[in-house]
């Protein structure tokens, strides 16, 4: 099955089940462990801990993808491009909304690439968006592809009953090379709890560092930005860059895969208490 549903409620072929009620993933036979092909051989098995997101759906979305590599800088012969690991902190916060029973979809998918643990992430074009559809190349294109499978899929949840729907986008930064950037936020100043979203992560991911490195101080920010993605969106939106991709120290948080493993799981924290 090459093309499916991050959540409970459609695990069919890829986990080895028959069937499973729609919106009900806390079901008494619900399995306690599955398997989610998309995260890759060494991290498909997920481990569903609790309910704490029941009823809750995630669009995730990593920017460019396919033929726009986006931000990008050549690092000891290799290049370091920002939709490879947007990608991947991406598939790891997927992965934890679904240990706590969240309804999930992937729109930026790699069918092959899965999660991974290298510091320099191989490159490639053969990223599709949510149902197999190529990314063209024109940015206005790609942006209209992407709000409008959001949209379409937001209607259809919002049929069968689901009342929180969120949308979460990822990206990293390009500025200066002597430039580093914390982790910041945008919201939709439309959309009130776009703004409570991007507000509750940002204090969730400075009180992560006050609490993990002392004195290191966190200069990120959260603030309205009426890009077409931000304003487009149906569903409530939060827009991340994860730090400037061309400055060595905001490289490092991106290029060890504990770091971005650590991005992921307070990103998670963030959505679940806000």
């Amino acid at each position: 099955m090459k093309h499916f549903l991050l959540s409970l409620s459609a695990l069919i072929a890829f986990a080895g089940l028959s069937s499973f009620k729609d919106k009900n993933p806390n079901s008494k036979n619900a399995p306690k462990v599955v398997n989610f092909e998309i995260f890759g051989s060494e991290h498909a098995t997920t481990p569903i801990i609790d309910n704490e997101l029941y009823d809750h759906v995630y669009y995730i979305v990593s920017g460019h993808g396919g033929p726009d590599p986006g931000a990008n800088i050549t690092v000891n012969g290799k290049m370091v491009a920002e939709d490879e690991y947007a990608y991947d902190v991406s598939l790891r916060l997927a992965k934890n909304l679904l240990m706590h029973g969240a309804k999930v979809y992937m729109i930026v998918r790699d069918e092959n690439d899965g999660i991974r643990d290298q510091e320099y992430l191989e490159t490639d074009i053969d990223e599709v968006v949510w149902g197999g559809e190529k990314i063209p190349l024109s940015q206005s294109a790609r942006l209209r592809q992407r709000t409008k499978i959001i949209n379409d899929l937001y209607a259809e949840n919002a049929a069968k009953g689901y009342e929180t729907q969120r949308v979460i986008e990822t990206h990293v930064d390009s500025r200066i090379t002597n430039h580093k950037v914390d982790i910041f936020f945008y919201y939709n100043d439309r959309k009130p709890e776009s703004k409570e979203l991007a507000e509750g992560m940002y204090d969730t991911i400075k009180q992560k560092y006050n609490a993990k490195q002392k004195g290191r101080g966190y200069t990120g920010e959260v603030k309205a930005r009426d890009l077409w993605m931000i304003k487009e969106s149906k569903p409530p939106i939060v827009f991340i860059e994860l730090g400037n991709i061309t400055n060595e120290f905001d490289r490092k948080r991106l290029l060890l895969a504990d770091n971005r493993q650590a991005i992921a799981n307070w990103f998670a924290q963030g959505l679940m208490h806000h």
